[in-house]
């Protein structure tokens, strides 16, 4: 069965975080966008966890909850969070952010209940904690062995596992002695699969890519499509720590030596994998590029070797991002794609689309919403438009401008201007000369 999980979002107790971000609301939202697993996020927050407990409910001992209110078991919650670490590890100071799955309620409540007496678990839905990565993980296996920890966007300069500004050069470095239990990582919205094969060391490992989502829009806008056969917290686990793809099933040796009957039947038997990941394109992220924003000053990593790091208009160090840190450490060419590595396919979410070809600024007024909400009515949820739809049905629904940039998504064929310094990047899908004096109307 095929489902799209998103691992990583936050709820209305996180700084910077939408007040929308309600289990109801988040729920809704994942109706309308296709979603069919989603995290809870922050359920380390006291206020969020009650919330949780009073407001889901499990789905047959699976792991997975659902709203209780919900006349269906369409949207599924997994239990996450994010947990900020600040701590001193070889004489430096660290600073980054995990991820952490828990497996259910009562493992949450044990991990809650030993933090709170140790950390100020209450100023924030992410909250720092004073303690290292190999803690942490020793701490979560004692709770439950299936606890899944992993870096969180694993490049970005200020709050990662491999960040330029206080990250590690390897997996080893961070983890130690338990780097064999991290079966995953997050690429983050300045880093595509693409860029994270360059890296040998991260071949072992589950590439995961999830939205961070401080808002209901922002839901989705990475995730990540599995076949299940089971639709269970322990399925997604086992595929995550046995890095199951579509590629690594196929290339089984045991399907070589049976008969085709027998390799269909262990298929269906066997089959839960993680097919493809939905990326954000990470030029868009906050990060991609290196640079100053308050000097307004952006670079690629080749003028950034140039000029040594040094802002030109400053003098200051330059905010090195995700591209020249991945350079830094990799180990292999641009272009290289490991034997099984997992697809991907990147995409602009349908409200960007909707704005850009009615030429209105904002993605959040009213008249994209009207739209946006009339495809969804009459065309379905925004990943099956955006992936799955034969643009041909598209035409008695919407405008051909909505249908020609969703074309156009899917063929990549953007103009796109990084991000740096914690400014996002641009993605633009028409031209300027393409737009008319007066926004197009579709009413």
């Amino acid at each position: 069965m095929r489902q799209i999980a998103d691992f990583h979002i936050h709820s209305k107790y996180s700084r910077a975080c939408s007040p929308g971000l309600t289990l109801a609301n988040i729920n809704a939202t994942c109706r309308d966008k296709g979603v069919d697993i989603i995290a809870t996020g922050d359920f380390t927050f006291p206020d969020w966890f009650k919330s949780i407990k009073s407001e889901l409910e499990e789905l047959k001992g699976s792991g997975l909850y659902k709203l209780k209110i919900a006349t269906d078991d369409k949207i599924k919650f997994i239990l996450t969070t994010e947990l900020a670490l600040i701590y001193k590890d070889n004489d430096r100071a660290r600073r980054i952010h995990l991820m952490v799955q828990a497996p259910n309620v009562e493992a949450v409540e044990k991990l809650n209940n030993y933090l709170d007496k140790k950390y100020n678990i209450r100023s924030d839905g992410r909250p720092i904690l004073g303690m290292s990565a190999p803690e942490l993980v020793k701490l979560c296996l004692s709770i439950h062995p299936k606890f899944l920890i992993y870096p969180a966007h694993i490049w970005t300069p200020w709050f990662s596992v491999f960040g330029s500004k206080s990250g590690f050069d390897s997996m080893e470095e961070c983890f130690h002695k338990y780097t064999d239990k991290v079966y995953a990582y997050e690429t983050g919205l300045s880093s595509d699969p693409e860029m994270n094969w360059r890296i040998s060391a991260l071949d072992s490992l589950t590439l995961l890519s999830n939205s961070d989502a401080h808002s209901l829009p922002n839901i989705a806008r990475e995730a990540n499509v599995f076949e299940l056969g089971e639709v269970s917290y322990d399925e997604i686990y086992n595929v995550i720590k046995n890095k199951s793809t579509r590629k690594e099933l196929s290339s089984d040796p045991l399907r070589h030596s049976v008969s085709e009957a027998r390799a269909s039947e262990l298929s269906s038997m066997r089959e839960s994998f993680l097919d493809y990941t939905i990326e954000f394109y990470p030029e868009e992220g906050m990060y991609h590029y290196d640079g100053h924003r308050e000097c307004g000053v952006r670079m690629a990593p080749i003028e950034t070797k140039k000029n040594k790091s040094i802002c030109p208009k400053c003098k200051k160090p330059l905010t090195v991002g995700v591209d020249y840190r991945v350079d830094e450490l990799a180990d292999r060419p641009v272009g290289f794609k490991p034997e099984n590595a997992s697809e991907f396919k990147k995409l602009v979410e349908l409200d960007k689309i909707i704005a850009e070809a009615l030429n209105i600024k904002s993605r959040s007024s009213q008249k994209v919403k009207q739209e946006y909400n009339n495809l969804i009515k009459q065309a379905g949820p925004e990943l099956k438009i955006l992936i799955d739809a034969d643009l041909a049905d598209l035409k008695d629904v919407t405008c051909p401008e909505i249908i020609e940039g969703i074309k156009r998504v899917r063929a990549g064929n953007l103009i796109i201007e990084p991000g740096f310094d914690g400014q996002y990047g641009t993605v633009k899908i028409f031209k300027d000369s393409e737009k008319g004096n007066k926004q197009k109307k579709l009413f």
